[in-house]
């Protein structure tokens, strides 16, 4: 049976309380939490670098996923793993040697993952999907979060699996960021996403009641 991972993202929490927010999450059953990375040049938003996810990893227990919208992340990766990374994302378009950043990130033992905004051919995926742990594809366009799902993406994801199956890579995970609630959520899970990323879904409103949905509503697939 697939295990399917629940990953608040941070980006929507109330950083006055972020401490508290974080122990909700834990509370509620969540599996992983998601760090936004944003330089404010590869996308339109400045967020936070490895001083908040160092400061983050102190007070939980959950791994922690960080999604680097930045340019130039191979300059950074070090940066992000000692400040306490468990997963690291990298876009297509933010350098110019995917596979090399994926390995470098492979090589201190982490998960290494690819994101893909909604207009990048899925061809970049199935190119490096032998040196990635997990795919993100994106469901919004990233740089700023409660934004709306594209309901394309479902046939994206569709096609990723498809191939993941078909060339016997089942185990790099399929994550999903943008727009997801508990009202979609299902139709998510069941077009082969593995990772769900949840902003305003999970934080708006009662976090650990956010989370106990999400959860009925997969077991329900």
């Amino acid at each position: 049976m697939r295990q399917i991972l629940i990953e608040p993202s941070l980006l929507s929490a109330n950083f006055a309380n972020l401490e508290r927010d974080i122990k909700l999450c834990e509370e509620g059953g969540a599996d992983l939490l998601h760090l936004d990375i944003m330089d404010g040049c590869f996308v339109p938003n400045i967020t936070f670098g490895p001083v908040v996810v160092q400061s983050v990893k102190k007070v939980t227990r959950l791994p922690l996923v960080c999604h680097l919208m930045i340019i130039k992340p191979e300059l950074y990766i070090e940066d992000f793993i000692s400040a306490g990374a468990n997963y690291i994302s990298i876009h297509c378009e933010s350098q110019f040697h995917i596979n090399r950043t994926l390995q470098q990130i492979r090589s201190y033992g982490i998960k290494a993952g690819l994101a893909l905004n909604p207009g990048t051919p899925l061809e970049f995926a199935y190119e490096n999907a032998e040196f990635c742990d997990f795919i993100l594809l994106m469901s919004v366009n990233p740089g700023f979060g409660g934004q709306s799902f594209i309901p394309s993406f479902l046939r994206r994801c569709e096609q990723l699996k498809d191939f993941l199956t078909k060339e016997g890579l089942e185990n790099v995970l399929i994550e999903v960021d943008g727009g997801i609630k508990a009202s979609n959520v299902r139709e998510v899970v069941a077009a082969g996403a593995d990772m769900i990323v949840s902003g305003s879904g999970i934080f708006d409103g009662d976090i650990i009641q956010n989370l106990k949905e999400f959860k009925e509503k997969i077991k329900k697939i």
